[in-house]
C-alpha cells in the first residue's frame, strides 16, 4: 500500500494487483492524494495536473464503486480549484458525454454514476467559474434522470444539491426545473432516493424564495406526501425541509428589499400553524380532493404521516430559536393543543388514535419547551397552567348542569379531556426537569399551579384524573417539601367526597402516585402518613357495598392505595402486614363450594365490582412480594398461599362466566388474567405446585384463543430476540432520540401504544425508561405477554408427560389456524415456547426425554421460515437455545445439518435470512460449536451468500451471522481473517450506499474481526500491517458513507484499533470526525462518539483537546453547530452538550469524559477550567443574590486576576452558556471541588500565596489555584445561595473544601492574618439562607457542617465576627430543642434526626476546638517562635471561643448524653430488641430508627468526644443532672435510661448517675473500637481515642477503671486489636496514650490500697500485711485475666513492629544477636517512646513478686530498644529512643520494687544481669556490631550506678568492668565524647555514697589530669575543645569539694597548674583569639573563686612556685584593664559558658 503513496498514480504497481486489491490500491490513492493536494505549492500541482486529470479520468471508465467515486470526484475538484482551470470545460464535457452515453448495460451504471458525482464536486468547488455551462449541464442531468434507476435518481439528486451549492444565487434560471424534478423524487419508492431529494430541496429553499411564498402550500403537501409509507431517515431529511421552508416563510417577511423586488406573499404565523395542522389532521389528501371514504368519515390519518408532521413541528421551532419561542409561546400552546381537541373529532375518534395523537403532542410540548432556558420554562409553565384552567371552565359549566343525560353525553368533557391530559403531562415534565429551581412559581399565588392541578383531579375522564395524578407526582418529585402537603390535601379530599365516584378514583389515584414519588425523595414523607392510608384504604373497601354507584371505585380506590403503600418498604408495611393479609383473605372465597354457590347468585354489575376487587387485591400482593421481599418469611408465604388455589379455580371458571353475562365483563376478566399471572411470575413455583396443570391449561388457550384479532409482535418478541440481532431490524426498534413516537410506527394500525389509563395500577411503579410516563400497554396485549413469561416457567415445572402434550397441542393449534389467524397464533406459540427455552437454559435445567425434542423442533423450525423477520429472530435464537437444553453433540450436528442444507437448496430469501441467523445463533451460545469443520463450512455457506447482490437482505444477515461467529469463533477464526477482511473491504467498496443496512452488517463484522485480532494489530510483520491497512481503510469507507449509523459502526471500529493499536489510528482526523458528529440528529452516533472520545481522553486528554481547537480554528464553518469549540474548546463544548442532552447513558459518558480531562489537565490548565466552572455556574436563572455580597468585596481591590462575575454578565455575546440547567451547574460545582482536590496533589505553591506570587512574576504562564482564592468563594457562594437544593449542596461543599484547604495560609500582606479572612462576608452571606425555616434539612444539615468548619479553622480570630455565623448554629441549636416532636411535619422522622444531630455534630466541633486551643494557650508557650500566632489565635479569639460555646454548653450537654444514648441503644444487636424504649429516644421514633442509624453513625464519635471533654471540664461531678430539663418536652436526661419516661421512677443517686455516664461513654468506645469496619473513618477512630483520653484524665473514672480490673483488660485488649488493625501512627500513638493512662489509674489504685490498709492496721506488723497489686504472693500472672500481662503484649506488638530485632523468635537466636543499629522514622520513635514510658510505669502496678516475673522482659526489651536504636548523631546528641530508653531504665531502676524487702534480692540479681547485658553490647563475643554510640551506653552504665542501690553495681566484676568501659572512653579523641564523658563522671564522682563513687575516681583521676595537662600543651582551637577542658575542670572541682582534708592539697596543687597556664597577660590578651580568649577568663573565674575557698593550700602553692604566681598576677592586671574596655563583652562571655553547659547537661539523672 505505501506504493499508493504518491501524486501521480504509480501504474506499474497497479497493473500487478488483483481485482480486489485493485479497487483497494486505487481508493487508498485518493486518499492519500486528497492530502497530498492540499499540502502540496501550487507549481507543483500544475506541472503535474495534465497527467492527473488523465489518470483520475480514465479511472471513471474502470466502473468505480460507489466510495471510490465520491473521492475521484471530490479530488477532480480540489485539483481544480488549485490549479489551472482550462481544462476543466473539456472534463464536463467529457462526463457530459458519458451520461448522455445510451448504454444501459449494469456494467457501465458506475461511470455513469461517477460521472454525475464528478459534476456535482466540480461545480461546488468552482462555483460561479462555471455559471456559463451550468445550464446545459444541468438539463443533461435532468434528461439522464428520467431513464434512471433509483441509484442513479439518488445520485442525480445529490449531484444537484451540491451544483446549486457551489452557484448559489447564479443557479436562478434553473431552479424551477431542479424543483420539478425533487417534486416526483420525494415520493419516489426508494426511500434513499427520497432522503437526497430532500437535501437538494433543502439546498434550493436557500435561494429559491418561491419554496416559501408562492408555493409554500405545494411544497408542504409533497412533504405529507413524502411522509407516506417513509422511513426513519426519510421522516428526518423531509421534516428538517418542512421545518425549515416553514421557518423562513414567517422569518423572510423581515427582509423588506426582497418583498418589494419580488411580490412575495407575506405568510402569517397562524397560516404556518395552520398548513402543519392540516398535515397532522388530515395527512397527504389535501384539502379538496377528499376522497370517498374520507367523506364517508372511515379514513384516518396514516401514522407515519402524523409522526413526520410532529418532527416538522419540532424542527420548524428550533429553527426559529428559542427567543422566538419565548414571544410566541402562547399561540403556538393553543395550536398545539388544539390538535386534539373536540374540533377534529377525526384525531380522537378511537381510543387508539387519541393515544397515538396525544403521543405526538406530548413530544412537540417536550421537544421544543426542553430547549428553553430555566427562566423560560418557568414562563411557560405558567401558560400551560391558565390552558388548564381555562379548559376546566369548560368541564365545570357542563358538568353543573343538572340534566344528567346532557352531562353523560357531552362532547365537549369527551373532546377537552385529551388537551388537558397533553397540558397536565407537559406540566408535570417541565417540573420534573426544574426540580427545586421550579420553587419560586409553585409559590407564586398568581400562577395558582397546584391548585390548578388539583382541582382537575375530580374530572369525569379517568385519562384526564391519571394525568393530574401523574403531575401531582412529577411536582413531588421536583420539591419534596410539596409532598406531604399535596398528601394531606389528597387525603383530605378524598375523606371528605367519599361520595363522589369521580373524587373516589380520582383522589385515590393522586394518593398512589404521590406515594410512588416517596422513594425518589430521600427526605421521604412522615412514618405516620402509612397509618392514615391504611386505615383509609380499609375504611373504603368496607364501605364499598354500601352505595352500589360507588362499589367499583371504592373497591379499586382501597386496593389501589394498599398496592400503593407497599412501594414504601418493609419499614412501614411491617405494622400493617397482618391487617392487610386479613384483607386478602377475605376478599376470595375459602373452598370451591363457596365459590359455585357465587356462580348462581350474581349478576353481571356484581361480577363486576368483584372482579375489580379481587384483580385488586392480586396486584397489591404483587406490589407486596416485589417491593418488601425481606418480609417474605416462611410464616408470611403459608398466610399468603390459602387464597391461591381459589384464585387459579376462578381462573378457570372465567370463561363460562363470560358466557353467563357477556361482554360487560370482558375487561374485568382480562385485566384479572394478567393480574393473577403477574403474581404468579413473582412467586416461587412451588407455592403453586397443586396448580399447576390447571394454570399451564389456561396458558394454552389464553395463547391460543380463537378471538385475539391483532399480533402484536413487536412487544412480545424483543425481550426473547438477543440485543445485538434486534438491529437487523427495522432501526425502529434502535434507540432513537424520537423513540417516544416512532414506537406507534411498530404496532400495526390496530394496536395502541402505552398509555396510562390502560392500567392505573402503574402509577406509582417506577417507570423503567427514567422519568417519563408509565406507559402500560393495554390489557388484552398485557395478558398475553404475562402469559407467554409464566409458561415459561409453568411449562418447566410440570411433569415430562403433561410437557409432551401441552408441545403437540400447541403445535397443532398453529396447523388448525388459518390466514392471518395462523401468523398470530405461531406468533404466541413461538414466544412462549421461547420463553419456556430461555428459563430452562437460565434455570440449567434438561429438555427431557427425547420425544420432546420433536414438536419443539417443529415449532421452531416452522417460525424460522416465517414472514415476519421479527418471528425469524426470536426463532434462531430458540433454536440456539434448544440446542443448549438439550446439550448432545449430535442433536446440534443435526440442527446444523439442517441449517447447510436448508441454505444450500432453498432460494427464497426468507428461509436463507432465518438459517443464516440460526447458524450465527448456534455459535453464540455454544461458542465455535467445538469443532472446525463446522466453522469452515459455516464461513463458507455465509461469505457466499453475503455476496448475494441480489437481495440485500440476505447480505444483511448472512454478515450479521458471520459477525457473531467471528465474535465467538475467538482464535479459532485466525485462518479466515485474511478472506473474509478482504471480502469485508470488497462489498464496502461496492454496495450502493441506498443499501445502509448491508454496511451496517459489515460494519459489525469489521468490529468482530479487530476484536479477534487483538493487540497483535500492533505487530510490524508484513502480514499484519497489511490486515491493519485494510481495517483502517475498511474504516475510512465506512466514515465517508452518508448514513450515520454506519458512521457510527466507523467510530467503534476506530475505538478498537485505537485500543490495540494506539500508533497507528490518525489521531487527528479520529477526532475530527468525533467533533464534527457531537450534535448530531442520530442519537446513536452521538452515543459512539462520546463511547470513543471516553477512551481516548483517558489515554490522552491533552492531544485530543488540543486537536479540537486546532480543527475549529480551521475549519470555515462551524465544527458543531450549537458547541461553539472554538472559543470554549472541547470541554465546554462537552459541557454544552451535557446541558441539551437528555439520554441517560450519554450524560454519563459526557461527565466521565469531562472527568478523565479535568483529572489529566486542570491542573496545567487551571484558568481554563475555572472559567468554564464560572460561566456555567454564573450562567443561572437567577442573578439577585450574587451581586449583594459581591460588590462588598470589589472595594477592598480585587488583584486582577479575577474579572468580577459582575462584569462577565452585562454581555451576553461573550458568554457561552446561557441558562445552564441545574444539573449542569451542580456538575461545574462538583468539578470545582475536583480542581481543587487534583492541585492538592501538584505543585505546593497552589496552596502558598507567597510563593505562586514570585512563581507568576518569574514566568507569567504559570497558574496557581491560591491565585484564583476569589473566584472559588464567589463560585461556592453562587452555588450555595441558588434555587435549586441540590446545588446548594454542591455549593456547601466547595466551600467546606475550600475552607479545609485554604484555612492556614497566611496571608503576606498582612502578618498574622489568613487569606480567606478577607471572605468573610461571603461566607456568612452563603450559609444565612440555608438556616431559615424552609429550607430542606439535608441542606441546614451540610451548612452545620461548614459552620463548625468555619469557626474551627480558626481564619476568623475576632469574636464580633465570628459571632456571625456562631449565631447561626445557637438559632438552630434553640429550634433542636424541643427534641424530635417540634420539627417539621413535613419530611421522615428520620430527617429531623439527621438535622438535630448535624447541628449536635457541628457543636460538638467548634467544644473540641475550644477546649485544644484553650489548652495550648494555658501551657506555657513552650516555642519562641510563636508570637505571631499566639497574637492571631491569642487571648482574644481561643478563651473567647470557649466562652462563646460555654453560654451554651448547660443544653448542649444534656442533648449530647442524650445522642449518645439513642446510639447505644440503636447499636444494641438485634436479639434485646424488645428491650428498646417503644416510642424511640430522644431524636428518633421507634418506627424510623433503621433510617435513623444512618445519621447517627455519621455523627456519634464527635459528640462522644465533645461529651467526654465537657465531663471532664466538670471533673464528673455535676450539681444536678435534670436541671433545665424542663424545657424539653420530655426530659432527655441519661436518668431516663432503660425507663418508659420520667414518669415517677426512682431518682437515681448522683454516683449512679455518673457511673451510668461512665459507662455510656466507654461501652459506645469498646463497642466501636472492638469490632472495626472496614468503612470505620480515622476521623472516629481518633474521636473515639481522644474521648478515652479526656475520660481518664480526672480522678474519677480513673478509680473506676482502676478498681474494676477486668474493665481494664477490656479495654487493653480492644486498643491491642485497634494497634494491629490500623496502620496510621497518629492512632497507635492516640491507643498507647489511652494504654499509658490505664496504667497510671491502675497505680493509683493500688497506692490508694496500699495507703488504706496501713492505715487501718497502723498498729499491727507489717508483715501480716496482704499484698496489692498483680502476682500477688506467687507472682503468677494468668493471660487473659492480667493488666500487666495485656499492656506488655501491646508493648511488644508495637515495639516488635518497629524494631523486629527485638523478636527472639525472628532473629533465630534466643540471646542477642547483633545487627546494625537503625535511626528510626519520626512517627516510629515516637511510638517506641511512648510504649518504654508504659514499660517503666509497670512495676509499680505489680506486687514485690509479681514485679519479680515481668522485671526480665522489661528490662530485655528496654536494653533491645537501646541496642538497635543506639546509633551516633553529629553533636553527641541521643536518638530520641536512646533518650526514651534510658529514661525508662532510671524508671524502672530506681522502683521501690528494688528495694521492698520480698523483692530485693531477686531484683538485684536480675538488675546486674541486666547490666552485664549492657556491657556485652560494646564487646560482643563475634565482634560484629561496631557501630554503638559509646555516648549511649556509658549513660546507660551510668543510669544503673547512680540509680540502683549500691550492691548492683559494687560487685568487683561488674565494677570493674564498667572502669573499664570510662578508661577506654576517655583516650577516644572526639571531644564530643569526651565532654559528656567528663559530664557522666562528674554525676558519679558527686554520687554521695563512697561505696560507688570512689573506685571510680581512684581509677579515673590520673587520667583526667593528664588529658587537661595535654590540652594545655596543644592550646583548643574551637569552642567543643574549649568545652571539653571546662568540664574536665569541673570534674576536679568537683572532686576537690568531695575529697577529704588531707588529699585536698594535693588536688589543689594539680589543679592550680593547669588553670594558670591558661591565663594570658595584657599584652597577649589583645591580640589572641576569642577562644583563648574565652579560655582565659575561664580559668581566671575559677581560679579567683579557689583562692578565698581553701586559702591555705592557695598561698602555699603560690609561694613555692614564683613563675605561677608572677603570672597570675600580670593576668589580674591585664583583665582589670580590659574590663574597663569591654564590660558588656565580659558579662556577654560568662554568660554563654553557663548556656552551653545548662543545655548539654542530661536530664535521665
Amino acid at each position: 500500500m505505501e506504493l499508493a503513496h504518491s501524486l501521480l498514480l504509480n501504474e506499474e504497481a497497479y497493473n500487478q494487483l488483483g481485482e480486489v486489491q485493485k479497487a483497494e490500491f486505487i481508493f487508498d490513492w485518493l486518499r492519500y492524494l486528497e492530502k497530498l493536494l492540499l499540502a502540496t505549492s501550487r507549481s507543483d500541482v500544475k506541472e503535474k495536473q495534465k497527467t492527473l486529470v488523465e489518470q483520475l479520468l480514465s479511472l471513471l471508465n474502470s466502473s468505480p464503486g460507489p466510495p471510490t467515486r465520491r473521492l475521484l470526484a471530490k479530488n477532480l475538484g480540489i485539483l481544480y480549484s488549485i490549479g489551472d482551470t482550462f481544462s476543466v470545460y473539456e472534463t464536463i464535457d467529457k462526463c457530459s458525454d458519458l451520461i448522455r452515453s445510451k448504454d444501459d448495460s449494469p456494467s457501465y451504471l458506475p461511470t455513469k454514476l461517477a460521472a454525475v458525482v464528478c459534476l456535482g464536486s466540480l461545480y461546488k468547488k468552482l462555483g460561479r467559474i462555471l455559471a456559463n455551462t451550468f445550464t446545459d449541464t444541468v438539463g443533461n442531468i435532468l434528461k439522464a434522470m428520467k431513464s434512471a434507476e433509483s441509484q442513479g435518481r439518488y445520485e442525480i439528486m445529490l449531484s444537484l444539491q451540491n451544483i446549486l451549492k457551489g452557484l448559489g444565487a447564479a443557479a436562478a434560471p434553473c431552479h424551477r426545473d431542479v424543483y420539478k424534478a425533487a417534486r416526483s423524487c420525494l415520493t419516489d419508492r426508494s426511500m434513499a432516493v427520497r432522503c437526497a431529494a430532500a437535501k437538494c430541496l433543502l439546498e434550493l429553499q436557500n435561494e429559491a424564495s418561491f419554496m416559501w411564498s408562492t408555493d409554500l402550500d405545494s411544497v408542504a403537501t409533497l412533504c405529507f406526501k413524502s411522509f407516506e409509507g417513509s422511513n426513519y431517515d426519510v421522516r428526518i431529511s423531509v421534516s428538517k425541509l418542512l421545518g425549515t421552508v416553514l421557518a423562513k416563510a414567517i422569518i423572510s417577511k423581515h427582509s423588506g428589499a426582497a418583498a418589494s423586488r419580488q411580490s412575495i406573499r407575506r405568510v402569517s404565523l397562524e397560516e404556518v400553524l395552520e398548513l402543519l395542522g392540516t398535515g397532522f389532521l388530515r395527512g397527504s389528501s389535501g384539502f379538496l380532493r377528499a376522497s370517498g371514504d374520507m367523506l364517508k368519515g372511515t379514513s384516518s390519518v396514516s401514522r407515519d404521516v402524523r409522526v413526520g408532521v410532529t418532527q416538522a413541528y419540532v424542527v420548524f421551532v428550533s429553527t426559529l430559536g428559542a427567543a422566538w419561542l419565548e414571544k410566541n409561546f402562547a399561540a403556538f400552546l393553543s395550536h398545539i393543543l388544539s390538535l386534539v381537541s373536540q374540533s377534529h373529532p377525526k384525531v380522537t375518534q378511537t381510543q387508539i388514535d387519541a393515544v397515538c395523537s396525544r403521543r405526538c403532542v406530548s413530544f412537540i410540548l417536550r421537544a421544543t419547551i426542553g430547549g428553553l432556558g430555566e427562566k423560560a420554562q418557568i414562563a411557560a409553565a405558567k401558560d400551560i397552567c391558565q390552558a388548564i384552567w381555562k379548559l376546566k371552565k369548560v368541564v365545570d359549566a357542563v358538568m353543573s348542569d343538572s340534566n344528567l343525560e346532557i352531562r353523560l353525553g357531552s362532547t365537549d368533557v369527551a373532546a377537552s379531556q385529551h388537551m388537558l391530559i397533553c397540558a397536565l403531562q407537559e406540566l408535570g415534565n417541565l417540573i420534573h426537569s426544574l426540580g427545586t429551581t421550579a420553587a419560586p412559581l409553585l409559590q407564586d399565588s398568581s400562577a395558582g399551579i397546584l391548585d390548578s392541578v388539583i382541582s382537575v383531579i375530580p374530572h369525569p375522564s379517568i385519562s384526564v384524573q391519571l394525568a393530574a395524578a401523574w403531575c401531582s407526582h412529577c411536582i413531588a418529585v421536583a420539591l419534596p417539601s410539596y409532598l406531604t402537603p399535596l398528601l394531606d390535601r389528597c387525603l383530605e379530599r378524598l375523606t371528605v367526597l367519599k361520595s363522589s365516584p369521580e373524587a373516589v378514583t380520582g383522589f385515590s389515584f393522586s394518593v398512589a402516585a404521590l406515594l410512588g414519588a416517596v422513594k425518589r425523595c430521600p427526605l421521604g414523607i412522615p412514618h405516620g402518613k402509612g397509618k392514615i392510608i391504611m386505615t383509609l384504604a380499609e375504611d373504603l373497601l368496607c364501605s364499598a357495598a354500601q352505595n352500589s354507584r360507588l362499589s367499583a371505585q371504592r373497591t379499586q380506590a382501597g386496593w389501589l392505595l394498599i398496592a400503593a403503600l407497599m412501594t414504601l418498604g418493609s419499614a412501614v408495611v411491617s405494622h400493617h402486614l397482618a391487617r392487610i393479609l386479613l384483607l386478602w383473605k377475605c376478599v376470595f372465597p375459602v373452598s370451591p363450594k363457596d365459590l359455585e354457590t357465587e356462580k348462581s347468585r350474581g349478576d353481571s354489575f356484581t361480577w363486576q365490582v368483584t372482579l375489580e376487587g379481587r384483580a385488586g387485591a392480586l396486584c397489591a400482593i404483587k406490589s407486596f412480594v416485589s417491593h418488601c421481599g425481606d418480609l417474605l418469611t416462611k410464616e408470611v408465604i403459608q398466610r399468603l398461599l390459602p387464597p391461591l388455589p381459589c384464585a387459579v379455580d376462578l381462573l378457570t371458571q372465567l370463561s363460562s362466566i363470560l358466557k353467563t353475562y357477556g361482554s360487560p365483563l370482558k375487561t374485568p376478566s382480562l385485566v384479572y388474567r394478567q393480574r393473577l399471572y403477574e403474581l404468579l411470575i413473582l412467586l416461587p413455583p412451588e407455592t403453586y405446585e397443586g396448580n399447576l396443570c390447571a394454570i399451564l391449561k389456561e396458558l394454552a388457550a389464553d395463547l391460543t384463543a380463537p378471538d385475539i384479532q391483532v399480533a402484536a409482535s413487536t412487544f412480545l418478541l424483543p425481550p426473547l430476540c438477543h440485543r445485538d440481532d434486534l438491529l437487523l431490524l427495522s432501526p425502529l426498534l434502535q434507540e432513537t432520540d424520537h423513540r417516544f413516537i416512532e414506537e406507534q410506527l411498530l404496532l400495526c394500525n390496530g394496536i395502541a401504544c402505552g398509555s396510562l389509563e390502560y392500567d392505573p395500577y402503574s402509577i406509582y411503579e417506577k417507570d423503567v425508561e427514567g422519568h417519563s410516563v408509565p406507559k402500560p400497554l393495554p390489557p388484552a396485549l398485557s395478558v398475553i405477554s404475562a402469559a407467554v413469561k409464566l409458561f415459561g416457567v409453568v411449562c418447566a415445572h410440570v411433569g415430562e408427560a403433561q410437557r409432551h402434550l401441552i408441545l403437540e397441542q400447541l403445535l397443532d393449534s398453529i396447523k388448525h389456524a388459518k390466514g392471518a389467524r395462523q401468523q398470530i397464533v405461531q406468533l404466541h406459540v413461538v414466544s412462549s415456547v421461547s420463553s419456556f427455552l430461555k428459563y430452562v437454559a437460565g434455570s440449567k435445567r434438561n429438555l427431557g426425554p427425547e420425544e420432546m425434542r420433536r414438536p419443539a423442533l417443529a415449532l421452531v423450525m416452522g417460525a424460522l421460515e416465517s414472514p415476519s423477520p421479527l418471528l425469524r429472530c426470536a426463532a434462531a435464537e430458540a433454536w440456539a437455545r434448544l440446542t443448549q437444553v438439550v446439550d448432545d453433540g449430535t442433536f446440534t450436528a443435526a440442527l446444523a445439518q439442517v441449517s447447510f442444507d436448508r441454505l444450500k437448496s432453498a432460494r427464497d430469501v426468507v428461509t436463507r435470512t432465518g438459517h443464516s441467523l440460526a447458524l450465527g445463533s448456534l455459535h453464540r451460545y455454544l461458542g465455535g460449536i467445538s469443532s472446525s469443520q463446522h466453522l469452515n463450512s459455516c464461513v463458507g455457506i455465509l461469505c457466499a451468500l453475503s455476496q448475494d447482490s441480489t437481495s440485500p437482505d440476505v447480505q444483511t444477515w448472512a454478515l450479521h451471522a458471520l459477525s457473531l461467529i467471528i465474535d465467538s469463533a475467538g482464535p479459532l477464526y485466525y485462518m479466515h481473517v485474511e478472506p473474509t477482511l478482504s471480502l469485508i473491504i470488497m462489498l464496502l467498496l461496492n454496495v450502493p450506499p441506498t443499501h445502509a443496512e448491508v454496511h451496517q452488517s459489515l460494519g459489525r463484522c469489521l468490529n468482530a474481526l479487530i476484536t479477534t485480532l487483538g493487540p497483535e494489530l500492533q505487530g510490524n510483520s508484513t502480514s499484519v500491517s497489511t490486515l491493519r491497512t485494510s481495517c483502517l481503510l475498511g474504516c475510512a469507507v465506512m466514515q465517508d458513507n452518508p448514513d450515520c449509523l454506519v458512521q457510527a459502526q466507523a467510530i467503534s471500529c476506530l475505538q478498537q484499533l485505537h485500543m490495540f493499536a494506539p500508533r497507528h489510528v490518525n489521531l487527528s482526523s479520529l477526532v475530527n470526525c468525533l467533533c464534527v458528529n457531537l450534535c448530531s440528529p442520530y442519537l446513536l452516533l452521538r452515543r459512539a462518539v462520546l463511547a470513543c472520545l471516553r477512551q481516548l481522553v483517558q489515554r490522552e486528554a491533552a492531544e485530543v483537546s488540543e486537536h479540537a481547537v486546532m480543527l475549529a480554528k480551521d475549519s470555515r464553518e462551524e465544527l458543531t453547530p450549537g458547541a461553539n469549540i472554538k472559543e470554549v474548546g472541547l470541554e465546554g463544548a462537552l459541557l454544552t452538550l451535557l446541558d441539551k442532552e437528555t439520554d441517560q447513558r450519554l450524560c454519563h459518558d459526557i461527565k466521565e469524559t469531562l472527568n478523565h480531562m479535568l483529572t489529566s489537565m486542570a491542573v496545567d490548565k487551571l484558568s481554563f477550567w475555572l472559567k468554564l466552572c464560572k460561566d456555567v455556574l454564573a450562567a443561572s436563572a437567577d442573578f439577585t443574590a450574587v451581586t449583594c455580597v459581591d460588590t462588598m468585596q470589589e472595594e477592598e481591590g480585587d488583584k486582577g486576576d479575577d474579572a468580577s462575575v459582575l462584569t462577565t454578565r452585562n454581555d451576553d455575546r461573550f458568554h457561552p452558556f446561557t441558562n445552564s440547567r441545574w444539573a449542569t451547574r451542580v456538575f461545574a460545582a462538583e468539578c470545582v471541588c475536583r480542581i481543587i482536590n487534583q492541585c492538592e496533589n501538584a505543585h505546593s505553591a497552589h496552596f502558598d500565596i507567597a510563593l505562586a506570587q514570585e512563581m507568576k512574576k518569574r514566568d507569567s504562564r504559570n497558574d496557581f489555584l491560591v491565585l484564583h482564592l476569589a473566584d472559588l468563594v464567589r463560585m461556592a457562594f453562587m452555588a450555595a445561595t441558588d434555587h435549586s437544593d441540590q446545588l446548594r449542596l454542591s455549593g456547601l461543599e466547595t466551600l467546606l473544601v475550600i475552607i479545609r484547604q485554604f484555612a492556614t495560609i497566611p496571608e503576606p500582606e498582612f502578618p498574622g492574618h489568613v487569606i480567606l479572612e478577607q471572605y468573610q462576608a461571603n461566607v456568612g452571606a452563603a450559609l444565612r439562607p440555608a438556616f431559615t425555616s424552609e429550607t430542606p434539612p439535608d441542606v441546614t444539615a451540610k451548612a452545620c457542617q461548614v459552620c463548625s468548619a468555619w469557626i474551627a479553622s480558626g481564619v476568623v480570630s475576632d469574636l464580633n465576627d465570628l459571632r456571625r455565623v456562631h449565631q447561626l448554629l445557637v438559632s438552630s441549636l434553640t429550634k433542636i430543642q424541643a427534641g424530635k416532636e417540634a420539627l417539621s411535619h413535613l419530611y421522615n422522622e428520620s430527617a429531623s434526626t439527621m438535622e438535630i444531630l448535624a447541628v449536635l455534630k457541628a457543636w460538638a466541633e467548634v467544644y473540641i476546638i475550644a477546649v485544644e486551643r484553650h489548652k495550648n494557650l494555658r501551657q506555657p508557650l513552650k516555642t519562641t517562635t510563636c508570637s505571631e500566632e499566639s497574637v492571631r489565635n491569642g487571648s482574644h479569639s481561643s478563651d473567647g471561643l470557649l466562652d462563646l460555646v460555654l453560654t451554651d454548653l448547660g443544653t448542649l450537654s444534656r442533648l449530647w448524653l442524650a445522642a449518645l444514648q439513642d446510639f447505644a441503644l440503636l447499636t444494641l444487636p438485634s436479639e434485646f430488641a424488645s428491650q428498646l424504649p417503644v416510642e424511640g429516644g430522644a431524636f428518633y421514633t421507634a418506627e424510623t430508627s433503621e433510617n435513623a442509624k444512618l445519621h447517627y453513625h455519621s455523627a456519634w464519635a464527635l459528640i462522644l468526644h465533645a461529651t467526654a471533654l465537657w465531663l471532664t471540664s466538670t471533673g464528673f461531678v455535676v450539681a444536678d443532672p435534670d436541671e433545665g430539663a424542663s424545657n424539653l418536652s420530655r426530659p432527655v436526661t441519661p436518668t431516663s435510661m432503660c425507663q418508659g419516661s420520667s414518669s415517677g421512677a426512682t431518682i437515681k443517686s448522683p454516683e449512679d448517675v455518673y457511673t451510668d455516664r461512665f459507662h455510656l461513654i466507654l461501652g459506645i468506645s469498646v463497642e466501636f473500637l472492638c469490632s472495626l469496619h472496614s468503612d470505620a473513618t480515622m476521623e472516629s477512630i481518633t474521636a473515639c481515642l481522644h474521648a478515652l483520653q479526656a475520660l481518664l484524665d480526672v480522678p474519677w473514672p480513673r478509680s473506676k477503671i482502676g478498681s474494676d480490673q477486668d474493665l481494664g483488660i477490656e479495654l487493653l485488649n480492644v486498643l491491642h486489636r485497634v494497634i494491629l488493625t490500623r496502620e496510621s501512627p497518629s492512632i497507635q500513638l492516640a491507643s498507647l496514650e489511652v494504654v499509658r493512662q490505664i496504667i497510671c489509674a491502675a497505680q493509683e489504685h493500688v497506692k490508694e490500697k496500699r495507703r488504706s490498709a496501713e492505715v487501718d492496721d497502723g498498729a499491727a506488723e507489717k508483715e501480716t500485711l496482704p499484698e496489692f497489686g498483680e502476682g500477688k504472693d506467687t507472682g503468677g500472672l494468668v493471660p487473659g485475666k492480667s493488666l500487666v500481662f495485656a499492656t506488655l503484649e501491646l508493648c511488644v506488638c508495637i515495639l516488635v513492629r518497629q524494631l523486629p530485632e527485638l523478636n527472639p523468635k525472628l532473629t533465630g537466636s534466643p540471646g542477642v544477636k547483633a545487627g546494625k543499629p537503625q535511626v528510626l522514622s519520626e512517627d516510629g520513635s515516637k511510638l517506641v517512646s511512648a510504649a518504654l514510658v508504659i514499660l517503666s510505669e509497670i512495676p509499680a502496678v505489680c506486687s514485690p513478686e509479681g514485679s519479680i516475673s515481668i522485671l526480665p522482659t522489661i528490662l530485655y526489651l528496654t536494653i533491645g530498644v537501646l541496642r538497635e536504636t543506639a546509633v551516633r548523631l553529629p553533636g553527641g546528641q541521643l536518638s530520641s529512643t536512646v533518650a526514651a530508653s534510658l529514661q525508662a531504665l532510671k524508671g524502672i531502676l530506681s522502683s521501690p520494687m528494688a528495694r521492698a524487702e520480698k523483692s530485693h534480692t531477686a531484683w538485684t540479681d536480675l538488675l546486674r544481669s541486666a547490666l552485664t547485658t549492657v556491657l556485652d553490647c560494646w564487646d560482643p563475643a563475634d565482634g560484629t556490631h561496631q557501630e554503638l554510640d559509646e555516648v549511649s551506653l556509658l549513660t546507660a552504665i551510668t543510669v544503673f550506678i547512680l540509680s540502683t542501690s549500691p550492691e548492683v553495681t559494687t560487685i568487683p566484676c561488674l565494677q570493674k568492668r564498667c572502669i573499664e568501659k570510662f578508661k577506654v572512653t576517655l583516650e577516644i579523641k572526639d571531644p564530643v565524647v569526651q565532654i559528656k564523658t567528663y559530664q557522666l563522671l562528674l554525676s558519679i564522682f558527686q554520687y554521695p555514697n563512697p561505696a560507688v563513687s570512689y573506685p571510680y575516681i581512684y581509677s579515673l583521676v590520673s587520667s583526667i589530669v593528664e588529658q587537661l595537662q595535654e590540652i594545655d600543651k596543644r592550646k583548643p582551637e574551637d569552642a567543643t575543645e574549649l568545652q571539653v577542658f571546662q568540664e574536665g575542670i569541673k570534674v576536679l572541682e568537683a572532686l576537690v569539694a568531695i575529697a577529704e582534708e588531707q588529699h585536698r592539697a594535693q588536688l589543689v596543687a594539680c589543679l592550680l597548674p593547669i588553670l594558670i597556664s591558661f591565663l594570658l597577660d595584657e599584652n597577649a590578651l589583645g591580640s589572641t583569639t576569642s577562644i583563648m580568649r574565652n579560655l582565659h577568663d575561664f580559668a581566671l573565674q575559677n581560679l579567683m573563686h579557689i583562692g578565698p575557698q581553701y586559702s591555705s593550700v592557695f598561698k602555699s602553692v603560690m609561694a613555692s612556685s614564683p613563675t605561677l604566681k608572677a603570672r597570675l598576677e600580670a593576668a589580674i592586671k591585664g583583665n582589670q584593664e580590659s574590663v574597663k574596655v569591654r564590660i558588656p563583652a565580659s558579662k556577654h562571655t560568662k554568660h554563654s559558658g553557663k548556656n552551653s553547659s545548662i543545655q548539654l547537661k542530661t536530664n535521665f539523672l
